[in-house]
């Protein structure tokens, strides 16, 4: 495998050249220092050999597309909770207020988290709860499927954060404490953009607006659909938007805004947006943050005399309440229209 994929320009749009991380190779320094580069410059790289093979994430896609054909009234009896769990509409998430004139987002999407019993004491967090799931007679095989690709991707997400540690300096295993990635909030995220409309940013259409992910880390995969584009300078007037390849059996990383506060923005947390071109489109995105209690802070490896912390501690669960307060749709609206 190429430790850099330079994709062409057949599609008539540039496209970012990414590096690739193999999580099989023994050359853990030379890991790190792929993973860095990646970090300093973009904020997004593949992961491939990760341990999840074809055939399993064939099946995950598979079972994705048998909910989001499933009739609309069906697919709104599980619509999303206060926890996060469940089915969101088109036009639910509205990521970027300020360039996208139309109500919001053309896709639609499943939140799955951690599962945790509604008589457990931590159901009173906000991010901790049971998952919705379909009925077995509907769609038999699919919880199981969902809760093990959620058990699978959780150890990627740790493989991946043993090099972003030492990538900044730090322990080996530092995100792998209790309140890090022990026992993270982590969230799967299915994702079907219809195809019935055509994104055109000039009049504020997209599949998904530009945004940066909230948390430490999202693990994407994709089918062979174009769509993801990313901004690498966010200031740049104007911005400039680059296309991210498809790539078969492995996950596109990038980094969230969490990481980039914790690394005083030594890491970048880079814009991206998705474009419809007309096409179906099918996306599994799974989002790792730390624990609901974790207090994040400056590295202390990110930091010094002449670059003291640019931001002030916050929980964890403060931060992410008040980030899917401001891109998602108020559910008493969903409520208004059904009395």
């Amino acid at each position: 495998m190429e430790n850099q994929i330079v994709n062409g320009s057949s599609h008539g749009s540039s496209f970012s050249a990414l590096n690739c991380i193999d999580l099989s190779n023994p050359d853990i320094e030379h890991s790190v220092s792929l993973l860095k580069q990646a970090c300093l410059d973009c904020g997004f790289f593949y992961v491939v050999n990760h341990g999840i093979n074809e055939e399993f994430m064939d099946e995950v896609f598979h079972q994705s597309k048998r909910f989001f054909n499933l009739p609309l009234d069906e697919k709104m009896k599980l619509l999303r909770n206060e926890k996060n769990r469940g089915y969101t509409p088109v036009l639910d998430e509205h990521l970027d207020s300020e360039n996208q004139v139309h109500v919001g987002d053309y896709k639609e999407g499943y939140y799955i988290g951690v599962e945790v019993p509604e008589d457990d004491p931590e159901v009173e967090k906000p991010f901790y709860g049971p998952n919705l799931w379909p009925e077995q007679d509907k769609l038999s095989g699919w919880r199981e499927t969902m809760e093990r690709f959620h058990l699978e991707a959780l150890e990627v997400a740790r493989a991946v954060g043993r090099i972003i540690a030492l990538a900044l300096g730090l322990d080996k295993n530092f995100f792998d404490k209790p309140e890090m990635l022990g026992e993270p909030i982590a969230t799967l995220r299915l994702l079907h953009y219809g195809g019935q409309v055509t994104s055109d940013p000039s009049k504020g259409i997209f599949g998904a607006g530009a945004h940066s992910d909230f948390g430490l880390i999202t693990l994407l995969a994709t089918d062979d659909v174009l769509g993801l584009q990313i901004c690498k300078d966010k200031d740049a007037k104007p911005q400039v938007w680059e296309y991210v390849e498809p790539m078969k059996g492995a996950f596109i990383v990038n980094l969230g805004d969490m990481l980039e506060r914790w690394s005083n923005c030594i890491f970048k947390s880079t814009l991206h947006r998705v474009l419809g071109n007309g096409q179906e489109r099918y996306s599994i995105a799974y989002f790792v943050e730390p624990s609901h209690d974790c207090l994040v802070e400056c590295l202390p490896t990110c930091k010094s005399e002449k670059n003291p912390p640019k931001f002030s501690p916050i929980l964890c669960r403060t931060y992410l309440s008040q980030r899917y307060k401001d891109t998602h749709v108020d559910l008493n609206i969903y409520k208004e229209h059904q009395t």
